[in-house]
């Protein structure tokens, strides 16, 4: 049968939900204390391998890996997930010299684990092992241990892995972006491993978004203000930008500046761009992230950006609307 469902809180629920996640948190929390050179040797050999980071574990520690080896592919890190016991059935071709082993097991005894320690040292890939248990098998084989053991699983009977895989977990994610922090890898470098999805949009190029070519509004400083006015109605992104004979940027001129300034005079088109364009406005470069020009266009209240060279020739012009467009935020 069925149990009745009700809008009833459970206070019952609720308890333990609490309790598991202080538990974890707590977990996480004491790995910080345990750090010290050994995690510093870890990352030297996970950061510099020449080849790949080959992770491995069993059952619920097998399903951090994968995460792992995920986490460390997309900070740039080629890494591959290896299932033990397919390893020894024939997948440990898949380790080769150059490779390092990063093998994680909460009791460091793992069966299918500790058959493999001998046949890895026989390929000469160094191993980083993540135990719970210092003493165990698996810690004594590595060639650098790090400690990741929990005072106690989040389950009311000690059993369930919960903390010690939210432990492992992050471990793992210190591990990657301490390895990303050593090799120097900036935005840029991440948005070529990140092409699709949210993260790829925020890291999209403004190059790659930018209005480019006849499509940029652009007059010369010494063109009338009927001219921008022509330019900008023609152009249509709410303004121009305004350029000398070599085509760098020397202003900007928005349709709300024209507005103000036929508001203002007599004569309103009569005068020149100088007038009341904004000289050294706001711009950017070319190779600056999407998400940056967002930031700056929504912190400094405006709606484009001048997208210009190292010698400040005008390269094109980036408004918020075609950033809005990709979801940025």
């Amino acid at each position: 049968m069925t149990p009745t469902r009700t809008n009833d809180s459970d206070p019952a629920a609720r308890a333990v939900g609490r309790r598991v996640l202080k538990i974890e948190a707590e977990a996480v929390a004491s790995l910080v204390e345990r750090l010290d050179e050994r995690f510093d040797r870890a990352v030297e050999l996970l950061g510099d391998c020449r080849g790949r980071v080959i992770v491995t574990g069993m059952g619920k520690s097998g399903l951090v890996c994968q995460k792992i080896a995920a986490t460390l592919a997309a900070t740039g890190r080629p890494a591959h997930f290896m299932h033990p016991a397919e390893a020894l059935h024939g997948d440990l071709g898949m380790i080769v010299e150059g490779d390092v082993l990063l093998a994680i097991s909460n009791s460091g005894e793992t069966d299918e684990i500790v058959r493999l320690l001998e046949r890895v040292r026989r390929l000469g890939v160094p191993i980083v092992s993540l135990t719970g248990v210092p003493r165990s098998t698996l810690a004594r084989y590595g060639d650098v241990h790090v400690d990741i053991g929990v005072h106690r699983e989040a389950d009311e009977f000690g059993i369930v892995p919960t903390a010690s895989t939210t432990a492992a977990m992050a471990m793992g994610d210190a591990l990657a972006l301490a390895c990303l922090m050593r090799r120097g890898l900036t935005r840029e470098d991440l948005a070529r491993y990140h092409p699709g999805g949210r993260i790829g949009r925020r890291l999209l190029a403004v190059s790659t978004l930018m209005h480019a070519g006849d499509d940029v509004p652009r007059i010369r400083e010494n063109a009338s203000l009927r001219d921008a006015v022509a330019e900008v109605s023609r152009k249509g992104l709410g303004m121009t930008c305004v350029v000398d004979h070599e085509d760098r940027l020397v202003g900007v001129l928005t349709d709300g500046d024209l507005r103000r300034h036929v508001l203002a005079e007599a004569a309103p088109l009569a005068g020149g761009v100088g007038e009341s364009m904004t000289r050294k406005p706001q711009t950017i470069g070319p190779d600056a992230l999407a998400a940056d020009a967002l930031h700056t266009m929504e912190e400094r209240k405006i709606t484009s950006l001048p997208v210009i060279d190292s010698q400040s020739r005008l390269l094109g012009v980036i408004q918020i609307h075609d950033l809005w467009r990709t979801e940025l935020f």
